[in-house]
This record gives structure tokens, C-alpha cells and sequence, in this order.
């Protein structure tokens, strides 16, 4: 892709080598609640190295999203510390303004920088043949499916300019054909175009497909439980005796922090 950002390192063999993007050493996270302090994250510790695509999993409501807004800023953690190179975050839903077309849309975060409608349109819109959607330039989000909607707020994120991304279950809303094919276009995106991720999901075979690395939650308070390297070569197949196996001993590792 021609998207002209600062780019980190491409990933290859060595990639933990590499100066970490991001680290969380000994992070907690308490929320004000009804009934008293209610603990997010306790004691996390973790390190993404620059180039890296490490992927979050872990039971409903153990503070994933919650991580991810302390790496991009949006949190301060209560306890230990949060270092990380500048972040952007792609939330769960796409959130795109119905009043501004598809290329306007994806220019916001060059508007927010300073460029004028006209420069941030036209920036955004040449990118669309390279993610599958020229000729939808002008068109609403109310007439884009979910998974082009998903590509705009992907572009959208990568437009930030920013060296890492978070992205909080970005295909959970897409039905299972729709899914597929936007982690195999993921992939390929960041093939071309390497960046820092941290990708929350549910869907422990997406973590599989797509990480260099997992990383498994325990029920709240969320802490690190374990770390998988994911050190097979890609384009990767959900089909994959490899991928069944790194999937099996994910959903293991979730099922015995529930015990």
C-alpha cells in the first residue's frame, strides 16, 4: 500500500529482539463501582516489540478494552506503569459519521492533523482501490457493508499516523464469511504495510491466524496467564494442523483460568 506513515521495521525471525513498542510492567486498573472498587487489570505485565502483532484473549469482562486504552492514553493505570510509542485505537464498532461520506470518513484523523477537506479527502480516497473499494469514495456509510465500513475505519486508524495500533474485536459484528475474509485482508494489509498491533479478540482462531504472539487473560481481574508464540509462517490456513493445535492449547489455557 502507498500509505505514507513512518514505518517500523518489517517483521522477520527475531522480531521479540527488537526494542519493545509497548510495555506494561505490573498494571492495575480499579473502577469506581456501586457496590465498591472493582479491579480491571491487576499485576499485568506485558511487552509488544515494535513490528509485532500481539493478539489479546481472555473471558468477557477482564479489562481487554480497558488495556487497550492505557496503551493509547485514553486510561492512566492505578498501579505499576504504561509505556508505549504513540497508539491509536480502532474500537469494537466502526463509528462512522453518517453525515460524511466514505473518503471524508476516512480522512478525520488527517482533518484532526491540520489538513484542509480537500487535502484529507484526497489523501484518504486515492487508498481506496488498494483496500477493495474504489468507486465508493462518495458513498454513505448506510450504503457500505459491514466489512467495508470495517476497512474505512482501518484506514481511518492507519491515517493517524500513529506507530501502534489497538484494535478491539474489529471483526466481532461481521458474520463468519464477512469475518474470514477481513482477517485474511488484515493480514495482507500488514504484510505490505508493518505496523505495532494489539488486537483484543474473542475468537481464539483469529488470535491463532493472525498474532506472532498470544496473549491469554484471566477472568477479572485480568492477568497474564500465559504467552503463546505463534511461530508459523503465513499466509496461514484456519484448516492447518498447526492452527487446530495452537488453538486447542489456547481455549485450554482460557479453560483452566476458569477453574
Amino acid at each position: 500500500m502507498g500509505i505514507e506513515l513512518e514505518r517500523p521495521p518489517s517483521p522477520a525471525a527475531g522480531v521479540r529482539a527488537r526494542r519493545p513498542a509497548v510495555e506494561l510492567e505490573r498494571a492495575g486498573r480499579v473502577y469506581a463501582g456501586e457496590r465498591g472498587p472493582l479491579a480491571a487489570l491487576e499485576e499485568l505485565t506485558l511487552s509488544v516489540a515494535d513490528g509485532e502483532l500481539v493478539a489479546v484473549v481472555g473471558p468477557s469482562g477482564c479489562g481487554k478494552t480497558t488495556l487497550l486504552e492505557l496503551i493509547c492514553g485514553l486510561q492512566q493505570p492505578d498501579s505499576g506503569r504504561v509505556v508505549a510509542s504513540p497508539a491509536a485505537l480502532m474500537p469494537q464498532h466502526d463509528l462512522l459519521l453518517p453525515w460524511l461520506d466514505a473518503a471524508e470518513n476516512a480522512g478525520i484523523a488527517l482533518r484532526i492533523a491540520g489538513a484542509s477537506r480537500a487535502q484529507a479527502r484526497r489523501r484518504a480516497g486515492a487508498l481506496f482501490g488498494e483496500l477493495g473499494l474504489e468507486g465508493f469514495q462518495r458513498s454513505r456509510p448506510g450504503e457500505l457493508s459491514g466489512g467495508m465500513r470495517q476497512r474505512i475505519a482501518f484506514l481511518r486508524t492507519l491515517l493517524s499516523g500513529k506507530r501502534v495500533l489497538c484494535l478491539d474485536e474489529p471483526f466481532g459484528a461481521l458474520d463468519a464469511i464477512t469475518r474470514a475474509e477481513m482477517q485474511e485482508w488484515l493480514a495482507g494489509v500488514l504484510a505490505a504495510e508493518p505496523r505495532t498491533v494489539v488486537l483484543v479478540t474473542h475468537d481464539v482462531e483469529e488470535a491463532v491466524l493472525l498474532g506472532d504472539r498470544v496473549a491469554v487473560l484471566s477472568p477479572r481481574p485480568g492477568r497474564l496467564i500465559a504467552e503463546l508464540e505463534v511461530a508459523l509462517p503465513r499466509p496461514r490456513r484456519r484448516t492447518d494442523p498447526e492452527i487446530q493445535a495452537l488453538r486447542e492449547l489456547v481455549l485450554e489455557q482460557l479453560a483452566g483460568a476458569r477453574r
